[in-house]
């Protein structure tokens, strides 16, 4: 498995073991689901470093999915993937549209409040079904913070590395 540089945009995670015969559950964060099956080359994080690999075969079992990677034959070679996070090259993806960003795109970014006054950084989003949203860290402090373009989000600057909103820690 050859070891990358680039910083992929991660799509899933895989959560745990299916079988005997190495296949792992992934959970996947696109929409529709299934789509992550779609991109046979995946980047895998282990230990904080990603690498790359394929996937054999993979399919929608129940609420969630399983894939086989390459080379992974028994459950003793899956158990090394529990946790890691699966990620694709960006070129593989397609552009997002208009005030469309992948995740890993808004993590790590500043976040400003409507006064100027920094909230912290974007730690990680989460999907609740209404909308996304950020996960503002400053140090043991957490701030939710919808995600909703116009109304809260006023303004993403990924070159500039800031998320300007319309809300405030109370």
């Amino acid at each position: 498995m050859a070891i990358t540089n680039t910083k992929p945009v991660v799509l899933g995670r895989i959560g745990g073991l299916f079988g005997v015969r190495g296949w792992v559950k992934v959970h996947s964060y696109t929409d529709p689901r299934e789509a992550i099956l779609a991109y046979p080359d995946w980047l895998v994080e282990i230990d904080g470093r990603w690498q790359a690999t394929g996937v054999e075969e993979g399919r929608p079992h129940g609420k969630t999915l399983i894939a086989r990677l390459v080379g992974v034959e028994n459950r003793e070679e899956a158990a090394r993937y529990i946790n890691a996070r699966v990620g694709v090259e960006r070129g593989a993806l397609p552009d997002p549209g208009e005030n469309e960003y992948y995740w890993s795109d808004l993590e790590g970014l500043a976040v400003e409040g409507r006064d100027g006054s920094v909230l912290g950084t974007v730690g990680y989003l989460i999907e609740t079904g209404a909308n996304d949203v950020l996960v503002v860290r400053d140090g043991d402090t957490e701030t939710l913070v919808p995600f909703i373009t116009g109304d809260v989000v006023k303004d993403v600057d990924l070159a500039a590395g800031v998320i300007r909103v319309d809300w405030d820690r109370d």
